[in-house]
């Protein structure tokens, strides 16, 4: 039995069941909590809990599936070429409202962990929540914080823009703006943010994963200020 668990298939095949009965679920309730992604990793802890096996085993598989987070946020760029036209027009906004969201993200975990008394590595682990993995990760790990936290973070703050975007974009009227919607998923959530974002509609999804990459660089830059408020 180890040796089947040890497979690095064990943990592949684990996320991949996982992630289909989130998506048959979403498409059967139809509701933006019915998250796939939020459903897999709830039936992804039940079964570590109630099998009691080591998460040792998952991270055989897990960690590839880590590692393909990279090409695949680069892919996101392919969008935002099919929509430059779009990013030509609203330049200065996407700029504007990238740079406002880095730092109103970055600034806010800032406030709040100084207001609960966090240490120094507890607040560099949470700065770069509402970025992308590959840039959060090594952020973290340069201002000394711990890369586990900063991934739970980043799970927690994709997760809810994921399962909150529609219903934000709605209550706050930014349904008949595009751009704002997709910016502002982006800028909040990254990438799981953005695999709602696409389902919305195409600019929408391209206008958030370009918030990724532009955000991730104006948090790299804040990331270095605030290091030293640490």
């Amino acid at each position: 039995m180890a040796e089947v668990l040890s497979n690095p298939v064990f943990g592949i095949a684990l996320s991949v069941a996982a992630y289909a009965v989130g998506v048959w679920l979403n498409k059967k309730l139809k509701s933006p909590l019915a998250n796939p992604l939020l459903i897999a990793v709830v039936l992804l802890i039940a079964f570590f809990l109630l099998t009691g096996i080591p998460m040792g085993y998952y991270n055989a598989g897990g960690d590839i599936i880590n590692f393909l987070i990279f090409p695949a946020t680069a892919s996101i760029g392919l969008s935002i070429y099919a929509n430059f036209d779009i990013l030509k027009k609203n330049l200065i906004p996407v700029l504007g409202g990238c740079l406002v969201g880095a730092v109103t993200s970055v600034g806010s975990v800032w406030a709040l962990c100084r207001l609960f008394s966090l240490d120094a590595t507890l607040t560099a682990s949470l700065l770069p929540k509402s970025v992308t993995t590959a840039i959060a990760v090594p952020i973290s790990e340069q201002n000394g914080g711990i890369p586990q936290i900063t991934i739970v973070a980043l799970m927690i703050a994709g997760t809810l823009g994921a399962v909150l975007a529609p219903s934000l974009s709605k209550w706050f009227h930014l349904d008949d703006s595009e751009v704002a919607t997709g910016l502002a998923t982006g800028c909040a959530s990254h990438a799981a943010g953005t695999s709602t974002a696409v389902k919305m509609s195409e600019t929408v999804g391209a206008m958030s994963g370009l918030a990724i990459g532009v955000c991730g660089v104006f948090t790299v830059i804040l990331a270095i200020f605030f290091k030293y408020l640490l």
